[in-house]
C-alpha cells in the first residue's frame, strides 16, 4: 500500500511523528539546492538556510523511524561534509558513505577532477541496524577478470552497476517524458537505485518513508516488494505524475528484469517474495485489455 501526502514535508513530518507512526527505512533525495526550477521551491538558499531545513527534516525523520531503522541521504559530492554534520548532530549512526558512480560523461572541470559520482549516506537509528541484508549480484565481468564468479559478489559501498536516467537515448522506456518527448523530472531517480536499497534495508512489510518523493519511484518499488510506503510531494504536477504511476504501473517500471541480477542472494525469496508479490504491470494490462474489449462488445 502507498499513501500520497500533498504538500510541505515539515507538516507532514509532525504529522506523521504525532500519529505515532514507526519507519524502518526513510530515502531523502532533497532538492540540491543548485538553483534548478522547482514548482513551489526556491532551489538557490542561503547555506546556512538549506543546512538549517535539512537538519530539521532529519531530525523529524528521527523522531518517527523505529529503533534500527535506516536512512538513506542521497546528496552532491561536494556537500559530503554537511551531510555527514547534519546527520550526526540529528543522533544518526553512519554505516557507509556509498558512492553512486555515474555511468555517462563526467561534469568537466578546469581545474580539478571531473566529477562522476553522488554520494549517498546510510545510518541507523542506533549503532547497529534493524535490518541489513547482504545482497550478491551477478556483476558484469571487469577487463583483467577471466572467469565470471560462479556465485557472484557481494554489493559493495561503491555502486557502478546503476545507470542514471540521463536525458537521451539511455534513459530508455523507464525515463517518464511529456508528450512533446521531453525528460518529465530530470532528477527522476532509477528504479534499479531504489530497489536495492529497499531490499537491503527492509523487509516484506516494513514501512518506507519518501518526504520528497519527486516522480513516486520509492513508492512504485515500495509496492512491488510488499512494503507499505508514505510519500510526501508539494508539486501538483508531480503528484499527478505519481498517483498515474501507480495506477497504470508501467512495464518499465516493474522489478521483474531485475530478479536473475540478485539471485545469488542467499535469502532472496525471503525478502523478495515472488508468490505474493505485486506482478505490476500485468495485471493492471490484462484488466485495462478485458475492459476495452467489454466496451467493443457493448458498442461503446
Amino acid at each position: 500500500m502507498v499513501e500520497v501526502l500533498e504538500g510541505d514535508c515539515i507538516h507532514h513530518l509532525r504529522s506523521l511523528c504525532e500519529r505515532g507512526e514507526q519507519f524502518h527505512l526513510t530515502f531523502l533525495d532533497p532538492p540540491f539546492n543548485q538553483g534548478k526550477e522547482y514548482d513551489l521551491f526556491e532551489d538557490n538558499l542561503p547555506p546556512e538556510t538549506y543546512w538549517q531545513w535539512m537538519e530539521q527534516v532529519c531530525q523529524l525523520v528521527y523522531r518517527c523511524s523505529a529503533p534500527g531503522a535506516a536512512i538513506y541521504f542521497m546528496q552532491r559530492e561536494k556537500n559530503t561534509e554537511q551531510v555527514l554534520r547534519v546527520l550526526r548532530e540529528t543522533g544518526w549512526s553512519l554505516q557507509n558513505l556509498i558512492v553512486w558512480m555515474k555511468r555517462t560523461s563526467a561534469v568537466p572541470n578546469i581545474n580539478r577532477y571531473g566529477k562522476q559520482y553522488q554520494i549517498i549516506a546510510f545510518a541507523t537509528k542506533g549503532e547497529a541496524p534493524r535490518v541489513f541484508h547482504r545482497l550478491r549480484i551477478d556483476a558484469p565481468l571487469r577487463p583483467e577478470h577471466r572467469q565470471p564468479r560462479e556465485d557472484g559478489v557481494f554489493v559493495t559501498d561503491c555502486w557502478d552497476d546503476i545507470r542514471e536516467l540521463t536525458s537521451g537515448y539511455f534513459a530508455g522506456d523507464e525515463a517518464l517524458r511529456t508528450q512533446g518527448g521531453e525528460r518529465f523530472h530530470k532528477q527522476q531517480s532509477p528504479i534499479a537505485l531504489l530497489l536495492r536499497i529497499i531490499l537491503s534495508s527492509t523487509n516484506p512489510g516494513d514501512r518506507v518513508l519518501d518526504p520528497f518523493a519527486g516522480t513516486g519511484t520509492t513508492g512504485v518499488v515500495a509496492e512491488q516488494l510488499g512494503r507499505h510506503c508514505v510519500l510526501i510531494e508539494n508539486a501538483p504536477r508531480n503528484l499527478a505524475m505519481i498517483r498515474w504511476r501507480l495506477e497504470v504501473q508501467r512495464p518499465a517500471d516493474s522489478i521483474d528484469r531485475w530478479r536473475h541480477y540478485y539471485r545469488f542472494t542467499p535469502n532472496l525469496d525471503q525478502i523478495w517474495p515472488v508468490e505474493d508479490a505485486l506482478a505490476w504491470g500485468r495485471e493492471k494490462q490484462m484488466a485495462l485489455f478485458e475492459e476495452r474489449s467489454q466496451r467493443l462488445k457493448c458498442g461503446h
